[in-house]
């Protein structure tokens, strides 16, 4: 968060973005709902369990806007340009907005067709967002795309239509509670235009249960319904949206936000991919960009290839990964986006089975040059970072390897290998096969299994992340900031340092010699900082800085293959204004 941003209590409650604060999640707990036991119907949620990438589009009379309200440009999220942290738009100003509206050029093939092009397999779109407009022809309310612009068409019909024409599975978001226009929704008017007090019971009986009705019995089979921002909505209310849902699409999952663990899945924190296996049926939620609606000066775009490994990170932890675009008020989605999302396609196309039939990665982290997915007793190495050197290291896989073959435009070419202790070395060409990731496949005898315990590469640097540290004497928490109004960063940190008080990472070690360590972390000051490998340490002071920076902190040896602890603590300076959240090491080639 920005020091000189202004924070509602609301806001810390968690009524940000498309997530809730208070719902972020810690890799061992899922805060946003455990999916419930679908064994007595195993049809529902069958488009998000094979699917495993979905495109999901915010779009409404935010886009009209783009970020820009009386000549002013706001950073961040427009969809939240009402909200007293961007723009502090009154209901009365902001609603006459819609007469304005006309996305004349919006084309629901193209749309179903791009996510199509790009191997998502579902769609999820804005049906109502929290400013209360109706992106489809709501029979509760005239504040909605065909009766209150003059565009006067129902794209989430088209849209509908498009995806089921092209066998792409659709669903709906929906602003449940929330509603900064409507009387009586949370954040909304309190009284309505005779001055009668509004209560949110009227709102969600006269609004949102009738439109949730509406949408879920007017635009055909649904993959799901992508609830948002419960707060502190009761359960009674969170009870019958979830039982209007199923009842009306017995096929359709409910997402864990609609509220108090009754969705059928979870959904981690806004823009985050996890960085360790989560267990049951989940989801991340992230943007081609920085913002989720659109906005005029947003040119951050996400490359193909992040937007691949984002993608195949995410199947590897064990989720699904559904990807934003925004278009404009025009309803076109930037070029950008849609020549980044196409590329990533064009990858996933040749390698279909990696996205939609893999497991999650027997390691449960990722790997020093990339990450890894199995199906059955093959182990597919997805390669981000190709060795220039003609050999990769597969660190603690412990099952028999009977073949290894790398996959090349549909061929596969056999490679030659070899055990060292407890790595394999992996014979390659001297160039990638592919621009974006490359594949490998390893077949075992039998389940794969692994060492999971991390593994320095002699090769690439690896960064080994406060979450798989032991902490002694020091606290060990995560943190969600926001860079941007509602552009949420993530990290697992160390923190409250006490005397002698260490972080410690568990590390196997294939190459004896010199590896050049840095530390990336926050603070206050000239910090003294220690890494110790138990046979050699280094101590070296750094400057600091209120931003997680990282600064190189000296040559580390180790005399010999194997297991090592190496613990990082904090010799000198202020304790309790720094944070650590990363130790990166690197081979030093001589």
């Amino acid at each position: 968060m920005k020091p000189n941003m202004k924070i509602t209590t609301a806001i810390l409650l968690g009524l940000i973005s498309c997530s809730t604060y208070a719902q972020q999640p810690r890799m061992d707990k899922m805060w946003n709902g455990q999916a419930k036991n679908n064994t007595l119907n195993a049809e529902r949620g069958k488009i998000f369990r094979e699917g495993r990438y979905a495109m999901f589009i915010h779009w409404g009379l935010f886009s009209q806007l783009a970020n820009k309200w009386k000549d002013k440009t706001y950073y961040g999220i427009g969809e939240w340009l009402m909200n007293e942290n961007m723009a502090n738009i009154a209901p009365q100003d902001y609603m006459p907005v819609s007469k304005f509206f006309n996305p004349k050029d919006f084309n629901a093939d193209s749309i179903a067709q791009l996510a199509k092009d790009a191997g998502m397999k579902y769609v999820v779109i804005t049906s109502k967002h929290h400013d209360g407009f109706a992106m489809f022809h709501s029979k509760y309310t005239k504040f909605n795309i065909v009766d209150a612009t003059p565009f006067q068409r129902d794209p989430m019909k088209e849209i509908a239509e498009a995806c089921k024409k092209i066998g792409l599975g659709f669903g709906f978001y929906y602003s449940q509670n929330q509603d900064w226009t409507t009387p009586g929704g949370n954040g909304g008017p309190q009284k309505d235009e005779t001055g009668k007090v509004v209560t949110f019971d009227e709102y969600f009986y006269k609004r949102c249960l009738p439109e949730v009705e509406q949408i879920t019995t007017s635009y055909g089979p649904l993959a799901l319904v992508w609830f948002d921002t419960p707060g502190d909505i009761e359960k009674k209310y969170v009870e019958k949206l979830v039982e209007v849902v199923h009842k009306n699409q017995p096929g359709a999952y409910v997402s864990g936000r609609v509220g108090h663990g009754l969705g059928d899945y979870s959904t981690l924190g806004d823009m985050e991919v996890p960085k360790k296996n989560v267990g049951g049926i989940w989801e991340s939620v992230d943007v081609t960009n920085d913002a989720w609606g659109f906005a005029w000066y947003d040119n951050n775009w996400k490359t193909p290839k992040e937007i691949l490994t984002n993608t195949l990170s995410t199947i590897a932890r064990g989720g699904n990964y559904m990807l934003n675009i925004g278009p404009n008020d025009k309803g076109i989605v930037p070029p950008q986006a849609a020549a980044a999302l196409r590329s990533a396609g064009a990858w996933i196309k040749k390698y279909p089975d990696i996205i939609y039939k893999s497991k999650a990665s027997p390691w449960q982290h990722a790997l020093p040059w990339g990450d890894a997915v199995v199906n059955n007793q093959t182990i597919s190495l997805l390669v981000y970072n190709w060795p220039s050197t003609g050999a990769l290291f597969l660190p603690g896989l412990q099952s028999a390897v009977t073949r290894v073959r790398l996959l090349n435009n549909g061929k596969k070419y056999p490679l030659t290998f070899k055990k060292q202790g407890q790595w394999y070395k992996i014979d390659l060409p001297i160039k990638a096969p592919e621009n974006l990731v490359s594949v490998i496949e390893v077949e075992v005898k039998g389940t794969p299994k692994v060492d999971a315990t991390l593994a320095i590469d002699p090769q690439q640097e690896i960064t080994l992340d406060a979450l798989f540290a032991s902490s002694d004497k020091a606290e060990k928490n995560s943190q969600h900031w926001m860079e941007k109004f509602g552009e949420w960063k993530h990290v697992y940190r160390i923190v409250n340092w006490q005397e002698n008080g260490a972080a410690t990472w568990t590390v196997n070690i294939l190459k004896p010699g010199y590896y050049q360590s840095s530390l990336k972390y926050t603070g206050v000051g000239r910090l003294v900082w220690k890494i110790d490998n138990t046979e050699h340490f280094i101590q070296n002071q750094q400057s600091s800085s209120s931003v997680y920076t990282w600064y190189p902190m000296g040559w580390l040896h180790f005399s010999k293959p194997g297991t090592y602890k190496i613990s990082v603590s904090l010799v000198d300076g202020d304790k309790n204004k720094s944070s650590l959240s990363d130790l990166k090491l690197q081979p030093v080639i001589l």
